[in-house]
Parts: C-alpha cells; sequence; structure tokens
C-alpha cells in the first residue's frame, strides 16, 4: 500500500483537502485504498462513497477535466464518481475507493462482481463504517457514482450498513446477464468498460485481477469449453473474440463473460437486482431514455425494493450522460439533505416516479410506471413497407413476404434493414410501458440476431429513437408463466437451434419507453440482424456500444399475412 498523504487542491476559485491513499481495512485483513475530498478535515461532515474498479486516480480528473458530452472524442465513459467540487461545495466529504484487486487496493478480484471472492457488499459495508468513524465524518453516509458505481450501491444497501442512510442511483446496471446480452444478443460495451476500448479507460487492472472461470475450470476442462465457444460463427468472425478466447491473460473479466453466453446461476450469484428486497433504507434510482435494457432493470430494482422511501426518475433522451459525471445531482443533494441531513425540503412528499415523456417533453408523475392508465393495442406490418391498426386480409401467397439477405460484414460493409412506417400522424399518440414485437419469420441457418428499432421522425426527416427489442433466434423460448401481453419474458438459459426454413413466431421484448407522437410525424419500425455502427443513435452512444454481428451469411424472410399477423404491440395510455 502506498504511504497517505495530505495535500491542497485547486479547483476554479476553491481549495479542496485532500488525504491520498488512505488505508481502510476489511474484516479478512485486506487492505482497500480511498482518497477523501473536503473543505477541511477539522470539522466532521456526512460523507458520500464512490466505489469501483475504475480507479480513483482516473476519477480526480472531475477536478481538472470540464465535463464532455458524447460524441466528443473526448468523453470518457469511466469518470463516473461524480463532481468532487460540487459535493465538497454542498457540505460533504467526497470518498473515493478502488475495489478489492484493482488500483492501489489489495486482495484478488475474481471475475465480474468479485464472483466467488469476497462479496464486494461485504468490502462497501466496511468501508462504509470505516469512513463512519473517522473524526472528519459526523457518522452519516450515503453514497454517489453512476453505471458500475451505481450498481455498487445496491450491492452496498442490500447489506445494510449501519451507517448508510440512503442511496441516490443513477444510471446503474442491476441484471447482471443483461449487462452484456440483451435477449441473447452480445452486447460489445462491457468489453471497453473493462479493457479500455472506444472511449473507457476501463478497468484499474492488476495481476491480482483474475478469472472465474481460469479458477474453476481445469486446464483441461478450459480448453475444451474455449473450444466449444470458437464453434460459434459469430465468434468465430470477430478477432477481439478469438484473441480473448486463446489469451485470456489480462482480458480475465471479459473472457467470463464471454465463454458465458447463456443466463443461469453464474450470472444470478451476485445478481444486483436479486439483492433488492434487502434493502430497507431511502432509495431513489435514475435511467435516461435511450437505453431500453438499462431501463427494463431499473424498473424492475425499483420494483422490488421493499423500501417505504424510495422514488424513480425516467429523465431525457439520450442516454449518455457527461463524464467526468455531473448530471442529476440536483436531484440527489435534495435526497441527501433530506434523509443524511434532516433537512425538510419536501422531497418525500413528492410523487414516486417522474417520467419524462418524449415528444411532448412533459413530466408525467404517479406511483407506479406506467404512470398512466394504458392499453395494449396492434400496428401491423403491412406490404408495401406500411405499419397499419388494421391487420392483412390476404394470405402469404398474395401478401409475398418480405426479405433481407446479410452477408457476414468480413466481406461487406452494408448493414441491411428493411423499415415499415405509418402515414403522417393526423392526432397525436401517447405511449408509455413495455411492449411486444410478434414477428413471423423464416431464415435459411439454425441462427440469427433479430433487431428491432422504432422511431419517431419527424416531417423535416429528422429522427429520435423511441425504443429497441433484441433476440437470438436460438433463445426465442418464452417463459409462459411470466409473460403477459405486451411483456414477453424469455429465460435465455439454452440455446434452441431453428430449423431451415422453417415459420417461426419470435416474440421480442420491446423495452419500456415514453413519448408522444406528435401530429405530421411517423412511427418507422427497422428490422435488421446486424446494426449500423454509427447513425442518428449511435453516435451518442461510445464508440464500441454495438451488438456483436451475425458472423455467417443468412437470409430472412419476414411474413405479415393473414396467417403470419406480423405486429408491434405497444401501450397507449387511455386519456380520460
Amino acid at each position: 500500500m502506498r504511504e497517505t498523504t495530505s495535500k491542497t487542491i485547486v479547483a476554479g476559485t476553491q481549495k479542496i483537502a485532500a488525504l491520498k491513499d488512505l488505508v481502510v481495512p476489511m474484516r479478512d485483513g485486506i487492505n482497500l485504498a480511498a482518497d477523501a475530498y473536503t473543505d477541511s478535515f477539522d470539522e466532521p461532515r456526512p460523507a458520500l462513497i464512490a466505489l469501483s474498479p475504475y480507479g480513483k486516480e482516473l476519477q480526480a480528473l472531475a477536478l481538472t477535466m470540464p465535463p464532455q458530452k458524447r460524441p466528443s472524442p473526448m468523453w470518457d465513459g469511466c469518470i463516473e464518481a461524480g463532481d468532487t467540487a460540487r459535493v465538497v461545495s454542498e457540505g460533504y466529504v467526497h470518498v473515493i475507493g478502488d475495489l478489492r484487486g484493482s488500483g492501489y487496493s489489495e486482495g484478488d478480484h475474481v471475475g465480474n462482481y468479485n464472483a466467488g471472492g469476497v462479496p464486494l457488499g461485504q468490502d462497501a459495508y466496511d468501508l462504509i463504517e470505516w469512513v463512519a468513524a473517522q473524526p472528519w465524518c459526523d457518522g452519516n453516509v450515503g453514497m454517489i457514482g453512476t453505471s458500475y458505481f451505481g450498481s455498487m450501491q445496491v450491492l452496498a444497501a442490500a447489506e445494510r450498513p449501519p451507517s448508510l442512510k440512503a442511496i441516490f442511483v443513477p444510471g446503474g446496471h442491476f441484471d447482471f446477464y443483461e449487462t452484456t446480452y440483451h435477449g441473447g444478443v452480445m452486447w460489445l460495451m462491457p468489453r471497453a468498460a473493462r479493457e479500455g476500448r472506444g472511449g473507457d479507460s476501463g478497468w484499474a487492472f492488476t495481476d491480482r485481477i483474475t478469472s472465474r472461470m481460469l479458477e474453476t475450470y481445469s486446464v483441461e476442462e478450459i480448453e475444451a469449453k474455449v473450444a466449444e465457444r470458437l464453434q460459434d460463427p459469430d465468434v468465430q468472425a470477430w478477432p477481439n473474440l478469438v484473441h480473448t478466447l486463446h489469451y485470456p491473460k489480462n482480458h480475465e473479466a471479459w473472457f467470463d463473460i464471454v465463454m458465458n453466453d447463456v443466463d443461469g446461476e453464474w450470472y444470478e450469484e451476485r445478481n444486483p437486482v436479486n439483492l433488492a428486497e434487502n434493502i430497507d433504507i431511502p432509495v431513489w434510482v435514475q435511467i435516461n431514455q435511450g437505453r431500453g435494457w438499462t431501463m427494463d432493470g431499473t424498473i424492475e430494482l425499483f420494483n422490488r425494493i421493499p423500501s417505504a422511501h424510495k422514488k424513480l426518475s425516467i429523465d431525457p433522451y439520450p442516454p449518455m450522460t457527461s463524464r467526468p459525471f455531473i448530471e442529476e445531482q440536483d436531484k440527489m443533494f435534495r435526497w441527501y439533505d433530506k434523509w443524511i441531513k434532516g433537512i425538510d425540503n419536501g422531497v418525500d412528499t413528492e410523487p414516486a416516479v417522474s417520467v419524462f415523456i418524449e415528444g411532448s417533453k412533459k413530466f408525467s408523475v404517479g406511483d407506479a410506471f406506467p404512470t398512466k392508465p394504458v392499453e395494449y393495442r396492434d400496428l401491423f406490418l403491412r406490404p408495401r413497407r406500411k405499419l397499419s391498426y388494421e391487420p392483412e386480409i390476404m394470405g402469404s401467397e398474395y401478401a409475398a413476404p418480405d426479405g433481407f439477405y446479410q452477408a457476414p460484414l468480413t466481406v461487406t460493409g452494408k448493414v441491411e434493414i428493411l423499415s415499415w412506417s405509418t402515414d403522417p400522424l393526423l392526432e397525436p399518440i401517447e405511449l408509455m410501458g413495455t411492449g411486444a414485437f410478434h414477428l413471423f419469420a423464416s431464415i435459411d441457418a439454425t441462427d440469427t440476431n433479430w433487431i428491432m428499432r422504432m422511431w419517431d421522425v419527424a416531417p423535416g426527416g429528422k429522427r429520435q429513437l423511441l425504443t429497441t427489442a433484441y433476440l437470438k433466434a436460438s433463445m426465442r423460448e418464452l417463459d409462459a408463466e411470466e409473460s403477459t401481453v405486451g411483456s414477453p419474458i424469455h429465460p435465455l438459459t439454452r440455446k434452441v437451434p431453428v430449423e431451415p426454413g422453417a415459420i417461426e413466431e419470435y416474440v421480442l421484448r420491446v423495452y419500456p419507453f415514453a413519448a408522444t407522437i406528435l401530429p405530421g410525424h411517423q412511427v418507422v419500425v427497422e428490422l435488421s440482424c446486424n446494426e449500423p455502427l454509427v447513425d442518428d443513435h449511435n453516435s451518442m452512444l461510445p464508440p464500441d456500444a454495438f451488438h456483436l454481428p451475425v458472423g455467417h451469411p443468412v437470409t430472412h424472410k419476414i411474413y405479415r399475412d393473414a396467417e403470419h399477423p406480423t405486429r408491434l404491440v405497444l401501450p397507449f395510455v387511455v386519456n380520460d
């Protein structure tokens, strides 16, 4: 461990006192490294703690680097611990720690969320109680930070440390499997967050970050499992995955994810959302529209938390906030002023749920999501690329299927996309909630990706993404007991090859969203098996935030006739 030092940092007109490389003992004898920032260590104050594997020194850039928004090339997705200068000015000590095995902390970090090692929530408990006992802390603690830092807040709160009074969780990832696989389709952004690619500095790796797979199985078993994984043509066609599987050293966390492409015990053991029922302190969770899978997990977390004082905010598009992370701090300080400082500011009397409605640009409030009553209505895909409330009446012999052939991206740079659109709307429609995409299709292979994206297109052609749906064709099985109209649930625990040429009904989960489509606008639905790397939406995400392309040639036929009613099932708000 490095020696603790004190220093004064000038941030604009503000002088900040810092204790660098604090040594924080864990109950098993391992020490974590942390930094603390305040305006003076002579007077005790409440503390806000940030904890991640991204490195506390990277987080210190928040004191010197102006916030960057995507698509700025200076945007670094791992600077997520919050605005230190603002935290200090609000009367809190900002404590930023390195997770076990990462950065300057001791110990081993096994896999993701230290699965197979000491639970991260246990370390967070010990850090919280250690901070609360310091002479510069008044004994009251909250937590701060987005994304991974947000997941850490949930893991910590589930351990119920006595000094943790409340949490404010913006932009977290909670369902561990869904962090990387959406409907079974691999999302490549977690590679960047771990390894430092495409706009992310990545984890502060040490030689003590190890692979759970490599520690669990013998050399012979690993060789067999790697050989099996390499049989996937999508993996074969993506050089980074081939490289990672052959050379897992220094890729341990990503290696574990690549090797486990179906849901199950591997992901459930340390899944933060499964621990929500243990949380008994005030919780505010927040998410921005634009990444539906994260909205899905945030809403599920909110619904599972039993705390009497909880709030959910769904805020405007775009999904990626600034780095260094500064958004939502007005909400956060109101929350902590109430539950940590005891200021009666009325935040606890406001509606539990607040949702920004894209299009109308208004907020809707209520006690649950959706905040308004909805009814599900069908929007049918029709010939000539039309969307209609009326189903097709002709059979497939007359309403011949649409189709597209996608060659692997190893031989083409073109992503084939089919689209269907409504006529310009005469009246506004308001949508809020989850949905379903019932797709009747055949392929000439045993697997493919299904990617649906729904857009609001203005009269001048400007468009904004409303929601998405993803499904690996081989993972099409539905959970019949959990699925409802407009809310299909897939176990995603096994792959069942598709029979080439057979017409299957695939039911994709349409991720939650909230929007008013204005008169003159059109609803446009796109369908593909890959997604463009750069377009109106993906340019707002980190450079590596796309899904693993299909690595083999596939011909897709889309049936939308009387016998095969391909349709969207959407949540229409019922107005009084």
